[in-house]
């Protein structure tokens, strides 16, 4: 009896470990899946596909023919520079970006969520800014604020840092963390005052419409642009480190995690060995009535294999709903304890994304079943081996 109850325990702590091991690496693989595509689509939503830069100079003939490029959406020429911005008696730095009052149309990201009272809220002498930094700041539409360049300008007194009042004109909500509270735009025509470019840009930012097509109209603007003054980039190169640093996390996540799947399997080994000491006299009878080895190792395979497979559709189901419902689980987290699960600040965006995809959840569902089969095959093999002479004797 004390085996028989061992035996249901360990068969209990296989079958949940399996569960909780799958539905885990479901809801972990999911969310860093939809946290590389939400940063991917906001960092590419503020930004450019391609980029062409000049070495140690500003781009003065940025003008291209788009009808030449069908997969050229808009071309976006600016300058993007660092920046103090003092409101007040309180002071910050910022990203600025410069670019062209007719591009903001172009923008998404921030139209989509802006608060402004003008058409175009950078056909003037005005800044946006994102909600988190209005927020710490106090600021808010039409507040005056001050940018100070590191360009300098000789004055009686010595050189003195380029500067630029201006009104907030409006205030955006991009969701995520390191462009609300940093992120700045102005006009191009600003942009050029306060870093001396006259009319020149630092900067061709190419977006495109399709960017699965990425590599072709890169080729092409690399043709045109052949000088050894100019370098031409794409988004997956200017940000290679922060998604490969991604990808290696993802991998040593899924490692780390199927740790779980692989101690629980340890105990489906566990427990088929327990069940075959338990069940000689039943062994060796079905022996003697003339069932072959290989059907004793079939029996028992199945027997362990239930465990795991059960195991393993449990533990999808639960993932995926858990998934599912990941954002609201949060929330009501937060509400209740008063916790700071998925702070903005740390993980960049305000919200848990999650992507489930269907062939991922299909080689974890695969990777479970087959390390729960495998786990069954010694000691299926060693019932099938066990030796039936003297044992219903002994009985």
């Amino acid at each position: 009896m004390r085996s028989d109850g061992l035996l249901s325990i360990i068969s209990w702590f296989s079958f949940i470990g399996i569960t909780i091991g799958v539905a885990t690496l479901i809801i972990v693989m999911s969310v860093m899946n939809g946290f590389k595509i939400e940063l991917q689509e906001r960092i590419i939503g503020f930004n450019g596909h391609i980029y062409i830069n000049k070495y140690g100079e500003s781009i003065s003939d940025y003008k291209l023919d788009i009808d030449q490029y069908k997969n050229i959406e808009f071309i976006d020429p600016n300058i993007t520079f660092q920046s103090l911005m003092i409101a007040g008696s309180t002071n910050t730095g910022v990203l600025v970006k410069a670019i062209s009052p007719s591009i903001l149309g172009n923008y998404k990201i921030i139209n989509e969520n802006i608060n402004t009272v003008r058409n175009n809220p950078l056909d003037c002498d005005c800044i946006l800014i994102g909600d988190t930094l209005a927020t710490k700041l106090g600021l808010e539409i039409g507040s005056l604020v001050t940018l100070y360049s590191t360009q300098t300008i000789s004055t009686p007194f010595g050189s003195l840092p380029k500067t630029k009042d201006l009104i907030i004109s409006g205030i955006f909500h991009s969701g995520m963390s390191e462009y609300d509270s940093n992120f700045t735009l102005i006009s191009l025509k600003n942009g050029q005052s306060l870093t001396n470019n006259g009319d020149k840009v630092t900067t061709i930012e190419i977006h495109l419409s399709n960017p699965n097509n990425i590599d072709e109209t890169k080729l092409r603007l690399s043709q045109q642009f052949s000088s050894t003054n100019y370098l031409v980039r794409d988004w997956k190169e200017v940000n290679s480190t922060f998604f490969e640093a991604l990808k290696v996390e993802r991998i040593v996540m899924f490692i780390i995690l199927s740790l779980i799947i692989l101690i629980a399997a340890f105990n489906v080994v566990t427990s088929l060995f327990i069940l075959v000491k338990n069940k000689t006299k039943e062994i060796a009878i079905m022996r003697t009535i003339g069932l072959s080895r290989m059907g004793i190792m079939r029996i028992f395979l199945l027997v362990g294999s239930i465990v795991g497979i059960s195991g393993t559709i449990i533990g999808t189901l639960v993932g995926y709903i858990i998934t599912i419902n990941l954002e609201n689980i949060r929330s009501v987290l937060n509400n209740q304890f008063g916790l700071n699960l998925f702070p903005p600040q740390l993980y960049y965006i305000d919200k848990i994304p999650t992507d489930i995809q269907s062939s991922q959840v299909l080689y974890i569902v695969c990777f479970s079943i087959l390390i729960s089969i495998l786990a069954t095959i010694y000691p299926s093999y060693a019932a099938s081996r066990l030796e039936i002479k003297g044992i219903l004797k002994n009985a």
